[in-house]
């Protein structure tokens, strides 16, 4: 078979709020992380759960909509390529990051709807999962 393929796609939830930067000829670049669980019962019925962490990279106009749009704890959908980042830190202490270098993202979570605002208290929002039984030790973050 001619040629290779570097391909990842993720569902998951944004653990960090992306963070947009500008390297030195001004080209955007947005960085977030976004997490994946994935649940089983052993043979006892007993639930399990591992979390895996992805760092994801968007670059150009990519890189602006994420920043514009993404949140923490928005349900996204990252499709786009691996790679592996390697550097020796002052101690020359050789460090490896993987990354995906993201090319697609969709928002699956619903835009929060704002509620109006009770003077003296913080703004509330609520989505379509505010009917939902929802515990926090569901999310992976």
């Amino acid at each position: 078979m001619a040629g290779s393929l570097n391909k990842v796609m993720i569902i998951g939830n944004v653990g960090r709020a992306p963070e947009m930067r500008y390297t030195a000829g001004g080209i955007p670049i947005t960085t977030f992380s976004v997490a994946t669980t994935h649940t089983w019962r052993d043979q006892g019925g007993e639930r399990h759960e591992e979390t895996e962490w992805f760092n994801i990279v968007a670059w150009n106009k990519l890189a602006e909509t994420c920043n514009q749009y993404i949140q923490k704890g928005q349900k996204v959908y990252i499709e786009g390529r691996l790679r592996t980042n390697s550097w020796n830190d002052q101690q020359g202490v050789e460090h490896r990051r993987i990354e995906v270098i993201a090319n697609t993202m969709l928002l699956l979570s619903p835009k929060p709807k704002p509620v109006m605002a009770v003077p003296g208290e913080e703004n509330t929002f609520l989505n379509s999962y505010a009917n939902e039984e929802m515990e926090a030790e569901d999310l992976p973050f």
